[in-house]
């Protein structure tokens, strides 16, 4: 139990929390929030990420890209758990997620949906499975960025509210622009044995100092959003909470020598993200009279 709870990497789990919390926050500025929609869309974006992170073990470990990563276990990469139990983890957490997504088309009527699930789910197991994962060819971030940023988010609005409104637009690019960000600074740790394993990355191919840079360009960004939305939503000020976790994130990057130092920083983005999303949607809850 311990060797799958560490395989599912549940670290990286805020990264699914918060575009949902962000996109139930638009919902509720509009009027319109719905409790069961927005647990549903959690299910989707949760048992989503955790697929993902299984087809990531499966589909790294059979290649033989994790034999010589630092960092946390990986299940196939180790040995320490056969490899087709790792892809059926995979695929019984896809289907999860499908099942959630389902229900949602359900109670909305919002067929064409289901396409967008489906293409989530392709979109996660190509990431680094099939004989091109495009994950390989440093494409990773930009998935990462819509469909753990935009898709999430709006989607989370969107079958609430009824249509695509502006808070879900901004808020999506903010959650993308953290996720992004985790999994750039994760292969900026990585990116000596990915080269050794010609996995390209968008760190290989920017090298570290400019992977680092676009690093805090991109936690740093969230920021600059945030301010337009304090404009209209004063309480959305809480949200620069969380420049407590990036401000050090930022100055270990900088300065980080070992790869421990950076998966600290890894986990200082993710809870940033969350701690955002988290005190973003206060801010749109909360309205002053």
């Amino acid at each position: 139990m311990r060797l799958w709870i560490e395989g599912a990497r549940l670290r990286t789990l805020p990264l699914a929390i918060a575009p949902v919390a962000i996109g139930a926050g638009a919902a509720d500025a509009a009027q319109r929030f719905d409790l069961l929609l927005t647990a549903l869309a959690l299910g989707v974006a949760l048992f989503l990420q955790i697929g993902v992170n299984f087809a990531n073990d499966y589909s790294d470990g059979i290649r033989g890209t994790d034999d010589k990563r630092v960092g946390p276990l990986r299940l196939t990469g180790s040995k320490s758990v056969k490899p087709e139990s790792v892809k059926t983890a995979a695929m019984m957490f896809f289907i999860l997620a499908a099942a959630s997504g389902f229900e949602i088309v359900v109670i909305t009527g919002q067929w064409w949906l289901i396409a967008v699930g489906l293409l989530s789910i392709v979109a996660a197991w190509f990431y680094t499975g099939g004989k091109n994962p495009y994950g390989y060819a440093g494409f990773g971030e930009i998935a990462v960025f819509v469909f753990f940023g935009l898709v999430a988010t709006i989607g989370t609005a969107y079958v609430q509210i009824g249509f695509v409104d502006l808070n879900s637009i901004l808020g999506g690019i903010a959650a993308g622009s953290f996720a992004a960000a985790v999994l750039m600074v994760n292969n900026i740790r990585d990116i000596e044995t990915d080269k050794i394993a010609s996995k390209n990355t968008l760190a290989v191919r920017m090298g570290a100092k400019g992977a680092k840079r676009f690093f805090i360009f991109m936690i740093w960004f969230p920021f600059v959003i945030l301010f337009f939305f304090t404009l209209f939503y004063p309480a959305s000020f809480l949200a620069y909470g969380a420049l407590f976790l990036v401000a050090p994130a930022t100055l270990i990057v900088l300065t980080a020598k070992t790869a421990k130092e950076l998966i600290l920083v890894l986990k200082l983005t993710s809870f940033a993200a969350l701690t955002y999303a988290l005190l973003l949607t206060l801010g749109l809850v909360i309205v002053f009279f």
